[in-house]
């Protein structure tokens, strides 16, 4: 029986393979419970884990150079609509996603995937030149926050740090940039600053139109194996996707019974209408795994790596996973 080191974040669609009440055949696992913020910068340059969640930015990165110590199944652990983490300060004109272009526009990494699908949709839904916005990288709350890779960007682009210490949120605040880029909201915003706001005030909306015109539920993260034991094992790689697969299914499984119960299960009012207009706008698994049903999307942020200067060449969607798995569903 082989032992391996399994690490990911908490999440429900996963539970059951982190809490071992589903196995992985032929293994042993020993989780290692992780949020993603902490586990992703340490996937990048160290391998110290057999099956590890994954930015699909830094993996497509890592792959178009020929780094990297894991090679990807299509099973995506994380995924997020992307309108709502664009904020702007009020007084700047900022009106429209083409205001963005030559403003000053702070994000944690330029090459967060977070940051991919942003430019991407800005882009091809919006027409927003993003070379030529001024980006500006920290950390949205707290100091110290670095780019994760070394980046090979243009000298035309203009992409930098702010000084060390400084936030996003507080150079947002104090008007040395326009706009934050950012999945986690500044603190100025949350506490109701009304020099901020999101530029998509009704950003669910906008989310919802561009799931109709594109049919993408933006992956964010996928499950990585240490590629000497893919080697090793072949049959490692769709093992570890079933056993995904199946802890996917039981998640939904249980969340259709929590949503119909007759005492909520949530702390949330109204979420059980949410949950049935996901499923309505979306499908019943709107949250799929395996190529098929991922391909147009996984070729599109292939383009937007090459695109937005990260990719040494435009990847395709065989290049990024075990071979083994690319026809399973």
């Amino acid at each position: 029986m082989l032992t391996v080191t399994l690490a990911c974040g908490p999440y429900d669609r996963v539970r059951g393979v982190l809490e071992r009440t589903i196995g992985i055949a032929g293994c042993t696992v020993v989780p290692v419970v992780m949020e993603a913020e902490d586990l992703l910068p340490r996937v990048v340059g160290h391998a110290d884990f057999d099956i590890t969640e994954m930015s699909l930015s830094s993996y497509l990165i890592q792959v178009s150079r020929g780094d990297g110590a894991y090679i990807a199944i299509p099973v995506f652990p994380s995924r997020g609509f992307r309108h709502s983490g664009i904020y702007v300060r009020g007084d700047r004109g900022i009106e429209a996603p083409k205001h963005l272009e030559h403003r000053l526009v702070g994000i944690p990494e330029y090459q967060m995937t977070f940051g991919l699908w942003v430019r991407g949709m800005l882009a091809d839904q919006y027409g927003v030149d993003t070379n030529a916005i001024r980006y500006r990288t920290a950390g949205t709350n707290a100091a110290g926050r670095v780019e994760r890779l070394p980046l090979e960007l243009p000298d035309a682009l203009d992409a930098r740090p702010l000084d060390a210490g400084k936030t996003l949120d507080a150079a947002l605040i104090a008007g040395e940039i326009d706009a934050i880029l950012s999945p986690t909201p500044p603190r100025s915003f949350t506490a109701g600053n009304a020099l901020v706001r999101r530029l998509f005030p009704d950003s669910a909306s906008a989310e919802r139109a561009y799931f109709r015109q594109t049919g993408f539920f933006p992956i964010m993260h996928v499950m990585g194996i240490r590629k000497d034991l893919v080697t090793r094992y072949p049959e490692l790689a769709a093992n570890v996707y079933r056993a995904f697969s199946e802890a996917k299914r039981q998640a939904f499984v249980e969340l259709a019974r929590m949503m119909r119960a007759s005492v909520p299960y949530i702390s949330i009012p109204w979420v059980e209408q949410t949950w049935a207009e996901a499923i309505a706008l979306m499908g019943a698994d709107y949250w799929p795994y395996g190529v098929g049903a991922n391909r147009a999307q996984l070729e599109a942020i292939c383009r937007y790596s090459t695109e937005q200067h990260l990719s040494r060449r435009t990847l395709t969607v065989g290049d990024l996973f075990v071979p083994s798995t690319l026809e399973l569903v």
